[in-house]
């Protein structure tokens, strides 16, 4: 009985060489090779026709086979699939053939003669490790090349050579943090990142080693390194051992007592960008909630999930598409999101080609805000928050012309228009009228529906491209913040430190007492225009109402308190919405939150972050199953291993994962770090690898 459909899937010669390909080997002398995609056979090629197979090889990689099944599968090495796609890269298909066919009427010797000057001759695998050779010497040059500015000099503060980093020479010793080695590989390749601080800090750079230790295993205060195997930590990050928590902290405060960490931020986010670590297209920013417990009187932030106001902080971060993070902002409070996103745009317009799409939820919708958006240039994608859903639930289903999928859920969508009139408070400046897209989304999985609204400019977005972009970042796609949080200690702030707070306004107390006394003058006047309701009027003889009813009494009174209340609106209408705490009797003045530890740590959270995305996508080519690939991920960054520093050279090994399979990404996964090319500022190379045990 066939359960899973094509039982030719279960065929003893074919063999699964990624994204749905499949191969089938028939024959022993003169081979052939089937390839099957979803069990559809699309191509047949002799085996034994030297340039037919490398054709297939080079077309079945770019297709998206791994190479390293594939060359299994072949009875190849891997190196050679590899030769392969670098002679196409750089002779083309000529270089690949190695050989010229004769055009009609020609005699080939003459047209090899013709063309000598132009062919490739000699041995082409050498040739191409010289190219490889000559690439990895521009990336070391690149390199050691320092492109940051530092202290605003313009000079680099150097480190002297015993407290360079892995300057240590050591046989094999193992550590049980040898995993969080990969982490530094295309930090230091891709980011630059150690020349970075080490330029700005100085021999403070080592406390940014001991913060890498700390968001990598989730340790989540210095207290906590008591906890932590000084050597076997120490030898990973480049130390002889890590020191006791007194050396620690002196480390920390040489660092932060300089306050360039806003410089730090900016020049590591401007590098992002500039070299296409972030994408440019799409930018989600939304807040983050940082709690404060202590007993200083700090302003409130608001807490989403309990739906309530909490003393603290709010993080403004900013991501890409991808989940990376492009840039972030710890503001007092509850925050400014608006003057966030319009500032986060003039901040960066020099340093990216076009406007980046804003993309922000409800928070942000207002008629004033979307015409500064578009007064400045600025494309944006949000929700549409007063959305009536008896309105939407009305619409008709034909009308979502276009379907797509997302996160495994099924949507419609269509647009249409909404007009917005802006009203400025200064009498002065004229209205403005505009009208901005309205894209109507319709959840058919769950049998939602909801509408955002969108702004591009001349940027070619289609409606379906403006529902995903709302929907990317929010419900179940907000995964920014809840696995940072996880896995990394977000909310982590060292170095605490109150100081005097610029803001020390507050919502006029006046106002709240007088909106009390409002009310209560309001539910009195209700419960007397009920009993007016009720009260019959009494007459005289000769039909005249009595002036001392019951009836009369009640609209005396009704009339009194009509009248006390106008007069209280008039009061509270000249009250100011806002006073400064320091004119008020019985208030404390407010306390900021110094950040300057809190950015420095961040700092590093972030760069992990963003360095922990970019080697998924490199390990998911290595490993199909994506509902397990960032769980791999993880598991590879927490293997126990061995450390060796010899002159030349850091190798860690790891120990090898049981599963085959993920023992193969493993080793596959630590070669491509390992071919990053990554040194130290002394010249050491660092090698990571998989194996067993040397010791």
């Amino acid at each position: 009985m066939v359960l899973f459909g094509d039982d030719n899937l279960k065929a003893k010669n074919r063999q699964n060489i990624g994204s749905g390909f499949t191969i089938e080997i028939i024959g022993s002398y003169k081979q052939k090779a089937i390839l099957y995609r979803k069990g559809t056979q699309i191509k047949t090629v002799d085996l034994s026709d030297r340039v037919a197979k490398r054709l297939f090889v080079v077309e079945t990689v770019e297709s998206g086979a791994m190479q390293s099944r594939l060359a299994l599968a072949l009875n190849i090495s891997r190196q050679t699939i590899h030769n392969y796609l670098e002679t196409k890269k750089h002779y083309g298909l000529e270089g690949l053939i190695q050989g010229y066919t004769a055009a009609e009427g020609k005699s080939l010797r003459k047209q090899r003669a013709e063309h000598k000057k132009e062919r490739c001759l000699g041995d082409k695998a050498r040739q191409l490790e010289e190219i490889r050779r000559k690439a990895r010497q521009e990336r070391q040059e690149k390199q050691l090349e320092l492109s940051f500015l530092f202290n605003g000099d313009g000079e680099a503060k150097t480190v002297e050579k015993d407290k360079q980093p892995f300057r240590e020479e050591h046989e094999w010793e193992a550590s049980r943090y040898a995993g969080i080695f990969a982490y530094l590989i295309p930090l230091i390749t891709e980011w630059k990142w150690l020349k970075l601080v080490m330029g700005y800090f100085g021999e403070a750079y080592r406390i940014f080693m001991v913060f890498l230790l700390m968001a990598a295993r989730n340790i989540r205060s210095i207290e906590q390194l008591k906890n932590v195997n000084a050597r076997e930590a120490g030898i990973v990050l480049g130390m002889i051992r890590l020191p006791a928590k007194p050396k620690v902290w002196e480390w920390f405060y040489s660092a932060a007592h300089k306050q360039i960490s806003r410089l730090l931020l900016d020049e590591q986010f401007r590098y992002q960008i500039k070299s296409g670590l972030v994408g440019i297209w799409l930018w989600f920013t939304d807040g983050h909630l940082l709690p404060y417990t202590g007993r200083g009187s700090v302003h409130f932030s608001y807490h989403t999930q309990r739906r309530m106001p909490v003393p603290g902080r709010t993080s403004m971060v900013t991501c890409d598409s991808s989940g990376r993070v492009v840039d972030f902002e710890i503001q007092e409070g509850k925050g400014d999101l608006r003057g966030h996103i319009a500032a986060l745009a003039r901040k960066w317009a020099k340093d990216v080609p076009q406007q980046p799409i804003m993309v922000f939820d409800r928070e942000g919708y207002g008629a004033g805000f979307f015409w500064g958006l578009i007064d400045g240039k600025i494309p944006f994608v949000t929700w549409e928050k007063y959305a009536d859903a008896n309105k939407l639930a009305a619409i008709e289903d034909k009308r979502f012309a276009s379907e797509f999928e997302f996160n495994s859920k099924k949507y419609a969508v269509f647009e249409g228009v909404k007009s917005f009139t802006y009203i400025p408070e200064e009498s002065k400046k004229e209205e403005h009228r505009f009208t901005l897209r309205r894209i109507y989304i319709w959840n058919i999985s769950s049998k939602r529906r909801a509408s955002g609204l969108a702004w591009c400019e001349k940027k070619q977005m289609s409606t379906e491209d403006c529902a995903r972009a709302i929907l990317s970042r929010w419900g179940a796609s907000e995964n920014t913040f809840k696995h940072m949080k996880d896995r990394h200690p977000l909310h982590y702030h060292p170095g605490f430190k109150l100081v005097e707070s610029d803001n020390q306004e507050i919502a006029n107390p006046e106002i709240k007492e007088a909106d009390s006394t409002i009310k209560r003058f309001k539910r009195s006047l209700s419960k007397l225009y009920k009993k007016l309701a009720k009260t019959e009027e009494t007459l005289k003889k000769d039909g005249k109402p009595r002036q001392n009813s019951g009836r009369e009494r009640l609209k005396n009174s009704i009339e009194e308190q009509e009248g006390a209340l106008k007069s209280l609106k008039e009061e509270k209408a000249q009250l100011p919405e806002r006073v400064d705490v320091s004119s008020l009797e019985d208030y404390k003045s407010f306390k900021r939150i110094d950040d300057e530890g809190k950015y420095l740590f961040d700092f590093v959270t972030c760069s992990l972050w963003n360095a922990r995305k970019q080697m998924v996508d490199w390990l998911r080519p290595m490993f199909n199953q994506e509902n397990e690939l960032v769980d791999l991920f993880y598991v590879i960054t927490n293997c126990h291993g061995w450390v060796k520093s010899t002159r030349q050279e850091v190798i860690v090994r790891l120990e090898p994962l049981q599963q085959p399979k993920r023992r193969l990404a493993q080793e596959q996964f630590c070669r491509k770090l390992t071919c990053l090319g990554a040194r130290t500022p002394v010249g050491k190379w660092l090698v990571i690898e998989v194996g067993e045990s040397p010791l």
